[in-house]
């Protein structure tokens, strides 16, 4: 799974690097070293634009452009947003045939820029929480708009799920699951709003997760209130320098 991550950089750093326009309208936070669910987050998404009536001209080339989503998908047909709370993530080999997920895995993709995520290690009765970091991380995503329909007036509600696929390599010693990771060569395909058909593209990098760092961090992560880059420092593995109890672990 993917319930917690780290995201650091400001919009002007991802425009470069992901050759997009800033749309975030000055809600992007500039650094977040506690991402946890419900948080509104900067995604990358990809779309062709639209007329003076909300019409898409699929004529003009589509625009990549970064946006800020609420964490936790709600299906366009939900009758409350708290169904989000139960769809943060959403398993690869299951994606194409879930109503939940299918349309949106065709037609609303998007991309998560992410300097790594957390996953806890089960060792002897405690949760060793690590990070996963390395170079250029993007995470699959899919997304969804959500209108009330009991207050037409209000604007809709956009949010995302991350995709996670069976992990691979050393991943496995830390967690059975990972988000998945999508090269930067495969940026342009995943966020294509022209491509429908992205099944070769649900298989972990192999070569890049075997460049991913697994570094052993504090216990202060635990807890979604603790948010600074200290969260990211080193510890010796196995290492406890906080009592565990005063923390919420992540279930």
């Amino acid at each position: 799974m993917c319930g917690r991550y780290a995201a650091t950089k400001n919009p002007a750093a991802l425009v470069s690097e992901f050759d997009a326009v800033d749309e975030t309208d000055g809600q992007a936070r500039d650094a977040d070293y506690n991402v946890a669910p419900t948080k509104n987050v900067v995604t990358v998404v990809q779309r062709h634009p639209r007329d003076a009536d909300g019409l898409v001209l699929d004529e003009e080339p589509a625009v990549r452009s970064l946006r800020v989503m609420r964490w936790g998908l709600v299906p366009f047909w939900a009758k409350d947003p708290s169904v989000g709370n139960r769809m943060i993530n959403t398993r690869a080999e299951t994606a194409t045939e879930k109503p939940a997920f299918k349309k949106a895995l065709a037609k609303r993709r998007c991309l998560v820029p992410a300097d790594g995520w957390y996953e806890w290690r089960k060792t002897d009765g405690k949760k060793e929480p690590f990070f996963m970091t390395g170079e250029d991380l993007a995470f699959a995503g899919i997304w969804e708009s959500w209108r009330d329909k009991k207050d037409p007036d209000a604007g809709p509600l956009i949010t995302f799920s991350i995709i996670t696929t069976g992990a691979i390599g050393r991943l496995t010693d830390i967690h059975d699951r990972m988000p998945l990771l999508m090269t930067k060569d495969k940026w342009g395909t995943w966020l294509d709003p022209d491509r429908d058909e992205v099944g070769e593209l649900l298989t972990p990098p192999r070569d890049l997760v075997d460049t991913l760092e697994l570094r052993p961090i504090s216990e202060r992560v635990n807890n979604v209130r603790n948010n600074g880059p200290e969260l990211l420092d080193r510890v010796e593995a196995g290492q406890s320098d906080l009592d565990s109890a005063l923390f919420e672990l992540p279930k």
